[in-house]
């Protein structure tokens, strides 16, 4: 029924789309208007199949969502309505069609697949974002060969506009371009271009040596550039994020429609700026997205023709779509391979991404909101627990950014699965990066902070996340603490906004000085000024990340000691176990795995992780604050008033004495 139904919203899309009746040869309404559709995804993750893995029923009806096998049979059928229509089809990603899964794990092993996947499907163009970088532009490069590039790009155009590889490098043979266009069978001339956001590149510092241009200034010479080229109708395909692309729409004049990506929202109807068509389906292939689109030769101008009331321009990829059985044959090899990557990279500890893992009686929610959530809390005891065992030395304290873990533990839902959390499940959480030695997934790093650098970890945490999102807030183990998020930054400069932290954001912190992970009220204040040294772990990204903050504000500075107080790099700090890097994906399998045996016969998630523990708190100071910040500023505005005042006294009293 649900198959039917999807086939019906298909049906019915054509006809909202007001397409030309069968016969009239091409595309092209009574008004003289060009019709023809962009079908666009982004943020695809290496998704390869549906979510939750645990209640996937590839013969039946189930509640998951995603997939390339989905998205290749929809594509199809909208493809042959549309032809028999007489109205062009176009395929779009807006980039990050890597990383985030398992699957990407293939990269480093020499595969393609994801991209070899959008070729099979049919994509037209592919933009490149921030998670292609996830392993390094050399290992991109690499990847772009796999996939058959530079020849591919004839069949799939590779777009990035603004990025910068430096002259020799590997990327600038792989067929990327700046521009590109396409003429349609209707004669309609498209043209394309790429940006990737500030944003994006804030979170790609792997990117280097690659840099990326203004963005604004490429996006107007990329519009001149297709104009001259004799494009109709400009198409950014944009890994920025929405803010970013609703600027850009305002300050580049000529862009028609932009497809954007990086943010993850999926808009049920496209935004218009500036008479820019703005639009985004979300991420992990929840959704397909369908502009029907009209341009009139007349007037030059692009409309949408699927809007309105009640409508969308988004297809959900769930169970009421079919399955293109070519496509899911290739995505079963790729099963394969990864089922034996994870068996040979554990020793044989898993070997099924399908296999149960662990049980749990409630979704364990990581919803960041600038505070703790309960999945966050069980990763960063993962790795408390883990580098314990690893290390043979008691860790103090566990630290993880939000950033890196990908969402909450869903548990099945189905009578076969009900509670039931596949591998594959819990790995897309916690399955980014990659260490020093090119293996999946960021390694554990152990090394040792005093009590004030412990607290400076902290202010850090609560600073990034205020200037640059909840990304940057970090999830604790082995301590406690209290904080008003609105000290972070005392005040702004006036002209450019330069933030000025406070480093008083942290109330109170204490450390955990019980037993166990599961915190209850054994704690010891952590005092500012304390020199002792703490065993603390993280991941390598984060470990090699936060020291820099320190070169910027020295107050907040952090240097990586042994245990007996040396400074260390991150690399020195990378743990290792039976002579490979310890991933963090694997703490958290290991730690999972290993919770107590449930009423399922299973290891299953206790009942302390289904809500919060109290380790990070807010309480409002901010009437503190306030006379902090009379402080630093008036103050200074008083000693110079009185300093104009004398100098003035001066000039018409010479002989005045100020000694009294």
């Amino acid at each position: 029924m649900k198959r039917l139904i999807c086939g019906l919203l298909v049906f019915t899309l054509m006809f909202a789309s007001l397409g030309p009746m069968p016969g009239q040869g091409k595309a092209e309404a009574q008004s003289g208007e060009l019709l023809f559709t962009l079908l666009h995804t982004n943020d695809e993750h290496s998704a390869l199949l549906p979510s939750p893995l645990t209640d996937y029923d590839p013969d039946g009806s189930d509640p998951t969502i995603g997939g390339f096998a989905r998205l290749a049979q929809l594509v199809k059928e909208i493809r042959t309505a549309k032809t028999q229509a007489g109205e062009p089809t176009v395929l779009i990603s807006a980039g990050d069609f890597l990383g985030g899964s398992p699957f990407a794990w293939l990269a480093l092993e020499g595969y393609a697949v994801e991209l070899e996947l959008m070729q099979a499907i049919g994509y037209d163009v592919v933009a490149i974002g921030n998670h292609e970088y996830d392993f390094g532009p050399e290992l991109l490069a690499s990847y772009l060969a796999a996939a058959g590039y530079p020849g591919a790009a004839s069949r799939t155009a590779l777009l990035a506009s603004n990025t910068r590889p430096p002259e020799g490098h590997d990327l600038l043979n792989m067929g990327i371009q700046s521009t590109h266009t396409l003429t349609l069978e209707n004669g309609l001339t498209l043209g394309f271009f790429s940006i990737i956001g500030v944003d994006a590149v804030d979170v790609a510092p792997l990117a280097k040596p690659v840099e990326f241009a203004d963005q604004v200034a490429v996006a107007k010479a990329a519009v001149e550039t297709l104009r001259a080229a004799g494009a109709d109708v400009i198409i950014a395909v944009n890994h920025a994020g929405l803010d970013e692309d609703e600027d850009l729409a305002r300050f580049v004049s000529g862009i028609d429609v932009i497809i954007s990506g990086h943010c993850h929202t999926a808009l049920t109807q496209p935004r218009l700026v500036n008479g820019t068509i703005i639009a985004q389906t979300g991420s992990s292939l929840g959704n397909l997205g369908v502009l029907a689109l009209a341009f009139d030769p007349i007037s030059k101008a692009v409309s949408l023709r699927n809007s309105g009331p009640g409508s969308s321009v988004l297809i959900p990829l769930d169970d009421a779509v079919g399955e293109d059985a070519a496509v899911g044959q290739m995505i079963r090899g790729h099963v394969e391979k990864l089922n034996s990557l994870i068996a040979d990279l554990t020793d044989g500890r898993f070997t099924n991404i399908s296999d149960v893992v662990v049980a749990s009686e409630f979704v364990v929610s990581n919803k960041p909101t600038f505070t703790e959530t309960p999945f966050g809390n069980f990763v960063a005891d993962a790795m408390r627990a883990v580098g314990e065992q690893a290390t043979g030395a008691k860790v103090d304290f566990a630290f993880q950014a939000d950033g890196v873990i990908r969402g909450s533990l869903l548990p099945g839902t189905t009578a076969s699965a009900k509670g039931n959390v596949a591998l594959l499940d819990l790995l897309d959480l916690v399955s980014l990066g990659a260490g020093p030695d090119q293996r999946p997934g960021y390694p554990l790093v152990a090394f040792y902070f005093t009590g004030e650098e412990v607290r400076r970890v902290l202010e850090i945490s609560l600073l990034l996340s205020e200037l640059l999102g909840d990304s940057y807030f970090l999830q604790v183990s082995g301590l406690r603490m209290t904080y008003d998020p609105a000290l972070a930054i005392l005040a702004r400069l006036p002209g450019k906004g330069t933030p000025i932290p406070s480093t008083r954001a942290v109330i109170s912190a204490q450390r955990f000085t019980g037993q166990g992970l599961q915190q209850g009220d054994q704690f010891v204040p952590l005092k500012r000024g304390d020199d002792a040294l703490y065993h603390v772990v993280s991941d390598y990204y984060l470990a090699a990340f936060l020291p820099m903050v320190g070169d910027l504000l020295p107050s907040l500075g952090l240097v990586m000691k042994d245990a007996a107080g040396n400074p260390i790099t991150p690399e020195e700090a990378i743990v290792y176990r039976d002579g490979h890097e310890l991933k963090v994906w694997q703490t958290v399998a290991e730690y999972a795995s290993a919770q107590p045996v449930g009423n399922k016969g299973v290891a299953t998630v206790p009942v302390y992780y289904q809500t919060v523990s109290g380790r990070q708190n807010t309480r409002t100071v901010w009437p503190y604050a306030l006379a902090l910040l009379v402080l630093v500023l008036l103050v200074p505005l008083i000693v110079t008033v009185r300093l104009i005042r004398r100098r003035r006294r001066r000039r018409r009293y010479p002989s005045y004495s100020y000694r009294r």
